[in-house]
């Protein structure tokens, strides 16, 4: 998958997680939310600083950052889900779902460029 790709994937999934936000702002959950939202919108824009890296080893490095930045997206979302402060309804799993198939991206694009 090229790096368009992911970036378009990473941003798209940023977009669902700042309206996540807002609807957790809006029924108080700030605390983990706004966690959420700093892991959450940080995939992207590390994807977005790879794809002007200065070298291969900052571009591995950049998307490693993203890797670790989308497991603790992940670790928000689940902590969410299992303290019941959203509905496990079909949005929120398909949020969850399009994270673990950015870590899964990224796994791949990591061990790729390490090759």
């Amino acid at each position: 998958m090229t790096e368009t790709v992911m970036f378009t994937k990473s941003k798209a999934f940023a977009l669902r997680i700042v309206r996540l936000y807002k609807y957790l702002r809006e029924r108080k959950e700030s605390v983990i939310a706004k966690q959420m939202l700093r892991s959450g919108t940080s995939i992207g824009a590390n994807i977005a600083e790879s794809r002007y890296a200065q070298s291969k080893s900052d571009f591995t490095s950049k998307l490693q950052i993203a890797l670790k930045e989308a497991a603790e997206t992940q670790y928000w979302l689940e902590l969410l889900r299992d303290a019941e402060l959203v509905d496990h309804d079909a949005a929120f799993a398909s949020l969850c779902d399009d994270c673990t198939e950015l870590i899964k991206l990224l796994t791949a694009s990591v061990k790729t460029a390490k090759a």
